[in-house]
This record gives structure tokens, sequence and C-alpha cells, in this order.
């Protein structure tokens, strides 16, 4: 998206904002509110920026014939992402993991990619399965093996107020169906 769409589309969201403010009763022209819809536009933008990058093109920008053929990990990876039912954010870590075959890409890049698809409105399942496969259609490896642990707001803040509920999710391929290659990366992590 170019420099001007953007700003086009923030002008937009903006005075979507305004709107929403008055249908919640809120006084638009009131100090603390009069800078608040372009904020909120800023920040949703920033927030989703996810879906004007590619993911593939971040793998691949630092990608390396390599013979290692060892389990590579990347754990810890703080994630941020909306919820896409209620908007509300969902945070947590992911712990991703692949086997190369021939192929390695830069560990920064596999964090790259976690922030690619949580900077978009989600679901902790749909953001797991969406980063193993990238990482498996464009590295294509022996397999990769993804765990999210996260804490949803729309559970801690409405409906059912549970303060410490973590959700965790995880999805694999490759060699990371067979129980013990599963078993090393989880006790890795751990």
């Amino acid at each position: 998206m170019s420099p001007k769409e953007l700003e086009q589309n923030r002008l937009l969201i903006a005075d979507h904002m305004s709107d929403i403010l008055s249908l919640l009763g809120e006084d638009g022209e009131r100090e603390g509110l009069v800078k608040t819809p372009v904020r909120v536009a800023k920040a949703m933008q920033y927030l989703t920026r996810g879906y004007w990058q590619d993911p593939e093109e971040i793998l691949r920008s630092a990608l390396f014939k390599e013979n290692y053929r060892q389990m590579v990990i990347v754990k810890d990876i703080d994630l941020f992402s909306m919820c896409e039912h209620h908007m509300l954010p969902f945070f947590g870590k992911a712990h991703v993991a692949y086997i190369p075959d021939g192929y390695i890409t830069g560990l920064s890049k596999i964090a790259r990619v976690v922030d690619v698809f949580a900077r978009r409105l989600q679901v902790q399942e749909r953001l797991t399965t969406q980063i193993k496969e990238c990482i498996q259609n464009t590295l294509n490896p022996m397999g990769v093996m993804v765990v999210i642990e996260a804490q949803h707001m729309c559970m801690q803040m409405r409906g059912v107020e549970k303060q410490h509920s973590v959700t965790t999710t995880s999805d694999f391929t490759g060699v990371f169906r067979e129980q013990r290659t599963r078993e090393e990366f989880i006790n890795l992590i751990r």
C-alpha cells in the first residue's frame, strides 16, 4: 500500500472513530478526545501492518544453502495480536522449530514471520498454522513445529473474566509427526 493510500485510509478510519465515540456517548470535542480518532487510526494501521508484508519474501531474503540437518529452534518470540472476534489484544510467546533440508534462513526472519502473521486480525489457531505453513512452503524443511502460548484480553476483560488463563496451540509437519521429535522440541523449549 502506498503512503498516499495509507494516509487516505487513516483519515477514513479517524472519521469512523469519531462517529463511534459519539455513538458511545462521548463528546469528541472534549480535550482528551480531540486527537483520539487519529491516534486510534494510526494505532490500528500499525497493529495490522502484517496485511501489507510478505512473510515468504522475508524468509527468502536470507536463504542460505547449508547441510545442517538438526533442529533449529527460535523460542520465546514475543507476539502481540488482535482477536478478530472482539478486536482486543492477545499476547504471549511463540516457539518455532524446523529441521533444515538443504537450506536455512536467518534466525531473525523466523521472528519477523511471527510478527507478520500476528499483525493481522487473528485467532490463535490460524496464527499457529500460518506460521508453520509459511516456513514449510518457503524453506521446504524436513519438518516444522510451532507452539504458541497466549493470554487473551477478550477472556480476561470481558466474558468469563479468567485472569490467569493461557491458551496453548501447536501445529507441525514432517518429522515432527514422530512423537520423539516432538518431545525433544517440547523439552528444549521448557
